[in-house]
């Protein structure tokens, strides 16, 4: 195996060569084989165990065993312990999941802290099968079916192309030694199920499951890839990206053959699983949504906005202390004060000249008519200003309708205000009360 290892690493991962790799390691046969076959071939390597003190003292052994093959192979090795069930209980998720998200996470700071190139993960293609099965049970698309990535980002799996009979062989022909999870043989959890109850059946049925399993997988691939090249077509022509969200053009996706499918290929990242609701949007009326965990899809007219679910605990108000230069939360303004020479013949002419050339995104405001601080808050039902152009009051809500902006648009609109009063509706309109005069003095000129 340390023979075919090596012209898989040749063929097909060159690039590892002279990196800096990340071993994760449990202790288990799969990573313990990966980690020796990867320092006989010279391989500058470091080691990750995470203890998740789940299985008490042994998970305590399997830590001070990775930490004594570390100090064998002179590999520097890094152990941390997580409380994993105080961990899944807080952020509502199984133990497995609370698991994966805790190590990998790990594996991230690690190697930006010791600038380690690649984290090296211990998959092999028995893993990738029952992924298979465990995926096509909870119900998936084809993205869900094409297995485990060999290199995803900065991961790589350099033992998928070795079945779990392989790596036991070559462990026991060079008698090493590992740990064996208790757990693993138990049929609580799903993957173990099908590891011991589903794929042995299959096999019987099929003795050479993996192989042709692994052709299945290709051929999935190359279909995903087909359907990939035609989601970028897709993108170019009914897609479009602001700072703030994601817009799909409505009348675009209606020419499709089957838009709940061009919808699910276009949003399964962002974790929906309402997709017959988000079908429904094509038809819903202006307002209507769909939410996921951290996401929404809004009805706009004619096209579906998505942006993040805002934070619901962000701070309301800010304050803008008199002479700020510049500010960058809760949104970027720059401030300049400009003095006016009050006994100037042309005043007037140059004052309204200052308020007639302001650029879109700024504003030229009566310096006198403000009372520090002033204050940046998003808008509340009932908000009322006197817009400049037009004769008297107008609700916000109004405002808003009239110049059809979407729920979305509205949301993140942040108003400036200076004694509760109204100044701006930022990037959009001044108030009248603010604006300058024949007997302006000084003027605030704000850019956004």
């Amino acid at each position: 195996m340390q023979t075919a290892f090596e012209e898989h690493l040749n063929k097909n991962l060159p690039f590892l060569k002279g990196k800096k790799l990340l071993v994760a390691i449990s202790g288990g046969i799969d990573s313990v084989v990966l980690t020796h076959l990867l320092h006989k071939l010279n391989f500058n390597i470091s080691l990750a165990h995470c203890n998740f003190m789940l299985r008490g003292k042994e998970s305590n052994k399997d830590e001070q065993f990775v930490k004594e093959l570390g100090e064998k192979l002179a590999a520097p090795t890094y152990t941390i312990q997580f409380n994993t069930k105080t961990y899944a209980e807080e952020n509502g998720l199984s133990t497995q999941m609370a698991a994966r998200e805790l190590r990998y996470n790990w594996f991230q700071e690690l190697s930006k802290q010791h600038n380690l190139d690649y984290i090296i993960t211990a998959h092999q293609k028995d893993d990738v099968i029952e992924t298979f099965l465990i995926n096509l049970t909870r119900g998936t698309g084809l993205n869900g079916l094409t297995g485990i990535p060999e290199v995803n980002k900065n991961v790589v799996r350099p033992l998928l192309p070795f079945n779990r009979n392989q790596i036991l062989v070559h462990a026991t022909k060079r008698k090493l030694q590992w740990r064996e999870d208790s757990t693993n043989s138990s049929i609580k959890y799903v993957r173990n199920k099908i590891r011991h109850k589903v794929v042995p059946f299959l096999k019987e049925l099929n003795p050479s499951l993996l192989e042709t399993f692994s052709n299945t997988l290709e051929n999935l691939k190359g279909s995903q890839q087909i359907i990939n090249d035609r989601i970028n077509e897709i993108k170019e022509k009914a897609v479009s990206v602001t700072d703030e969200a994601i817009h799909f053009e409505i009348s675009e996706l209606k020419k499709l053959s089957n838009p709940k499918v061009y919808l699910y290929e276009l949003l399964q990242d962002y974790g929906f699983t309402e997709w017959d609701d988000i079908t429904n949007l094509l038809d819903s009326q202006t307002g209507k949504q769909v939410f996921s965990s951290t996401h929404r899809l809004l009805k706009n007219r004619e096209t579906l906005i998505l942006s993040e679910i805002n934070d619901t605990e962000q701070i309301v108000l800010f304050e803008v202390p008199e002479n700020t230069s510049k500010i960058k939360k809760p949104i970027k303004l720059k401030f300049k004060k400009v003095d006016i020479p009050f006994d100037t013949k042309n005043h007037e002419t140059k004052v309204f000249g200052e308020l007639i050339l302001d650029k879109p995104g700024t504003v030229s405001i009566d310096y006198d008519q403000l009372e520090f601080p002033l204050t940046i808050r998003k808008w509340q039902k009932g908000d009322a200003f006197y817009p400049i152009g037009l004769n008297g009051k107008k609700k916000l809500s109004k405002f808003f309708k009239d110049e059809k902006l979407s729920l979305l648009e509205k949301e993140n609109t942040w108003l400036l205000c200076s004694k509760g009063q109204i100044v701006w509706v930022i990037g959009k309109r001044l108030d009248n009360r603010f604006k300058v005069s024949k007997t302006t003095s000084a003027i605030l000129k704000i850019k956004l």
